[in-house]
């Protein structure tokens, strides 16, 4: 399909900056059957059931930002700086992560780059050295740090900043909110450079609410990587690269999930993170089996969900991945008209922006 397809116009101002207040009261488009009715996210119960089976993500952010210099011996052996940002994507090995670096084009293989250290050679609080080893056609800058296992995480930790997406970050700097208000009430396992958003929504007593109606909930985890922000900038979907993402479904999380569709229960995933792992998990038979290590799946319409039912998640840029995701879960022209919906009567997009809950189109 045509990236074209996906396009929709979203005027600045609909970009949230900040989480909504108390968290379940943002609110909640529902899209079933091509119909749109406007509730809040406290109101999640009235549309579950007894035996359905609620799924998050519990994966943590981690302050994956990380901002320092690049140095290289120059032709006369002297020492070249130049100041540079790397956001981390994907731990490769206990000391290696994969990460995108700005600028990209000033990198280069053997490069030394020494984060927490400002262009003028002072160093900041703290200060984490690493070489780039190799630089792909991807724009991935795989770094090995000096560092490695638990000493490297608190390196990470006492030098990296919260990663906010882009869209935010270009609007207002990040602060001392956003090390909570970017994580969900689920998180548990420190991986991911993004938070799977739509867990953003939940309170302790929207669980609780949620529990009193019978309803059960499941982790698994999906450490989501940088790549979740990047622009799809093929003509054509079949031509777009998803970069990979490391995840785990255990097997009593497999197991119970099987039992609850045995028993005639729906699978409702909180947020496009959770359904992507799960159906990574899921063999065409629709049977969820254990999973860990890594996925690249890239879901666009025509695809056959094989194991979700009910999809809790955010609204999600044009021309996304994320949008072709959801077109391809309740229909394109389905969506279309909920997103027109949603801007025309003023929702908030984005990471902190509001929610939709979409009951799945079988064709």
């Amino acid at each position: 399909m045509k990236t074209a397809d996906f396009d929709f116009h979203l005027p600045d101002d609909h970009i949230a900056l900040r989480p909504a207040e108390p968290r379940d009261s943002a609110r909640l488009l529902v899209v079933r059957d091509g119909a749109l009715e406007d509730r809040i996210v406290r109101d999640l119960p009235d549309f579950l059931r007894a035996s359905d089976a609620l799924v998050f993500n519990d994966t943590r952010v981690i302050p994956a930002r990380l901002s320092g210099v690049r140095e290289r011996i120059g032709p006369e052996g002297e020492t070249l700086t130049v100041a540079v940002e790397a956001t981390l994507h994907h731990r490769d090995a206990p000391d290696v992560w994969s990460a995108f670096m700005k600028p990209g084009k000033r990198i280069k293989a053997r490069d030394r780059v020494r984060f927490g250290t400002e262009a003028n050679g002072t160093c900041q609080l703290g200060r984490l050295d690493a070489t780039v080893v190799d630089k792909g056609d991807d724009g991935l800058v795989t770094l090995r740090f000096d560092l490695a296992g638990p000493a490297l995480d608190e390196a990470i930790r006492e030098v990296g900043v919260m990663p906010l997406p882009p869209y935010i970050a270009a609007k207002r700097p990040e602060d001392d909110r956003d090390r909570s208000d970017y994580q969900t009430m689920f998180a548990q396992l420190d991986g991911s450079v993004a938070a799977p958003t739509a867990g953003l929504h939940f309170t302790p007593a929207l669980i609780v609410a949620l529990k009193a109606r019978g309803v059960s909930t499941h982790a698994l985890t999906l450490h989501v990587g940088a790549g979740t922000f990047l622009p799809v900038k093929a003509d054509d979907t079949a031509d777009h690269k998803m970069h990979s993402e490391w995840g785990v479904v255990s097997a009593d999380t497999a197991d119970a999930l099987n039992a609850v569709r045995a028993a005639g229960g729906r699978i409702v995933c909180v947020g496009t993170t959770s359904l992507r792992l799960l159906e990574s998990a899921t063999t065409p038979d629709g049977v969820i089996q254990p999973f860990q290590g890594d996925t690249a799946i890239f879901i666009t319409p025509g695809y056959d969900f094989r194991a979700v039912d009910v999809l809790m998640t955010n609204f999600h840029l044009p021309k996304s991945t994320l949008f072709m995701l959801v077109s391809a879960f309740a229909g394109l022209e389905t969506m279309k008209a909920a997103y027109a919906h949603a801007v025309k009567d003023g929702y908030r997009f984005y990471s902190y922006g509001d929610g939709s809950l979409l009951f799945r189109n079988d064709p």
